[in-house]
């Protein structure tokens, strides 16, 4: 039984105290997972050219899968464990874990079938030919196989999270990164006497990572160990609590989409001006993988606060988490973002010495630094939002984002602008980005007080 609510920190606890001790398990976890991805990608490197090259074509499908299950639908089913327990309804919160869980099974079913029979298909229509398409498909066939467990490794962690437990979940996925490099580059270049199984066996490592992952959720959840329990055999299907998931977390999933197609629009219209400011462009941009995962564990860990009070009814507390957390957030990112902006060749020396790449990377820095600290503001005021259950708002600010790059990137594209102009719009979608998701949070109601 759920302590009463009087005696719930996370509900009576200080705010800023409270977000930071749920916030650092989740960067640990997160660093790691943004290393995992440096560390696949140089030695996929030593498999060669096309392996790169397919990697670079299944990449954008691995980060779907992770930002719909872990950060999107992931909040959703987050935000109504919170709620529930915020209520000191735990029999609800049980039944909404089992939910949760069967949404993650049948969606990871899903994506795995659309990997597994289109992937080659969509390799090809992104330009994929020859060794590097077979590459692509190799890893793509045994990848289909994780993405169930990425989907179920982040529903169960997801419920854990709801329930204000960030270090058992951050845990599991911190040793499962560090599994996922030694199986899959193990399998991947055949070390130890293992076969060479290339781009297939660097799939593996996801498989065994994340399929592991999800078996030791299901057994801390159902040992009773958790403030929510699953137990399967008492499932039964109720649309009034899938849709309680579903409206936060379905509607969420449109954002990854969104973030995704932002990413593509910019490359095509960045590689107008040929390799050296796309390669400068790519530089710069891989600054974002890691200032993400900070604006994620603050985001993430204002859910449980902000759920809890929405379903405790103190609407009040939950907005002084969300703009205690986006202001945390915001200045952590602009932080670094005006220190690269200042000193750009700090970060893009790190990856190359060609002249050409440098000044295009300069430029991106620069700009975009300037507006890190919107981005930041707005991505964890959408993690927020999520939690009270009221994320439309957002998501339409991810719309403004999508819009800008596109209308302001086919202007300056139709008059033949310089470089510089297209960065630019970069900053002016982040800071476009931030101020609207703040303009929604301020003027959406949250409840009765909101």
């Amino acid at each position: 039984m759920l302590a009463p609510n009087a005696q719930n920190p996370l509900l009576t606890g200080p705010i800023l105290p409270t977000l930071m001790r749920l916030s650092l398990p989740n960067m640990a976890a997160m660093v790691a997972t943004s290393l995992v991805a440096i560390a696949e990608t140089s030695y996929v490197g030593v498999l060669g050219t096309s392996a790169l090259a397919g990697l670079a074509l299944v990449f954008p499908f691995v980060m779907l899968q992770q930002m719909m299950s872990g950060g999107a639908m992931g909040g959703g089913v987050s935000s109504s464990i919170a709620r529930a327990l915020g209520a000191n309804d735990v029999a609800r919160a049980n039944s909404l874990a089992l939910h949760a869980s069967f949404i993650g099974l049948s969606a990871g079913l899903v994506m795995a079938l659309i990997i597994f029979v289109f992937g080659p298909s969509i390799f090809v229509a992104l330009g994929g030919r020859d060794a590097a398409l077979a590459e692509a498909t190799a890893y793509a066939r045994v990848y289909s196989i994780a993405a169930l467990f990425v989907w179920m490794t982040n529903t169960l962690a997801s419920v854990l999270r709801g329930s204000g437990n960030m270090r058992v979940p951050s845990a599991i996925v911190f040793v499962a990164s560090a599994a996922q490099v030694l199986v899959g580059g193990a399998l991947g270049l055949g070390l130890g006497g293992l076969p060479r199984l290339g781009m297939a066996g660097v799939a593996t490592g996801q498989v065994a990572a994340f399929g592991g992952a999800s078996l030791v959720l299901a057994w801390f959840l159902m040992s009773g160990r958790a403030r929510v329990t699953l137990k399967p055999t008492a499932f039964v299907a109720d649309g009034a609590l899938f849709r309680d998931i579903l409206r936060v977390g379905g509607l969420a999933c449109i954002s990854p989409l969104q973030t995704v197609a932002t990413v593509l629009i910019l490359t095509r219209l960045v590689a107008h001006f040929g390799t050296s400011a796309l390669a400068g462009y790519g530089i710069g941009s891989r600054l974002e993988f890691l200032l993400i995962p900070i604006a994620f564990a603050i985001g993430v860990a204002c859910v449980p606060l902000v759920g809890m009070a929405i379903g405790a009814g103190d609407v009040s507390r939950a907005r002084r988490v969300a703009w205690t957390g986006g202001l945390v957030s915001a200045c952590m990112l602009g932080c670094v973002g005006l220190f690269f902006a200042a000193f750009p060749h700090l970060w893009s020396r790190m990856f190359t010495s060609d002249p050409g790449v440098l000044e295009s990377a300069r430029i991106y820095l620069v700009w975009s630094g300037l507006a890190y600290f919107f981005y930041g503001l707005g991505l964890c005021l959408y993690f927020a939002s999520q939690g009270a259950g009221k994320v439309l708002g957002p998501v339409l600010a991810g719309t403004v984002r999508l819009a800008v790059v596109l209308a302001g990137g086919l202007w300056l594209a139709s008059w033949d602008a310089p470089q510089w102009t297209m960065f630019v719009v970069v900053g002016l979608s982040m800071l476009a980005y931030g101020l609207a998701t703040a303009g929604f949070v301020w003027i959406t109601p949250w409840g009765k007080k909101g």
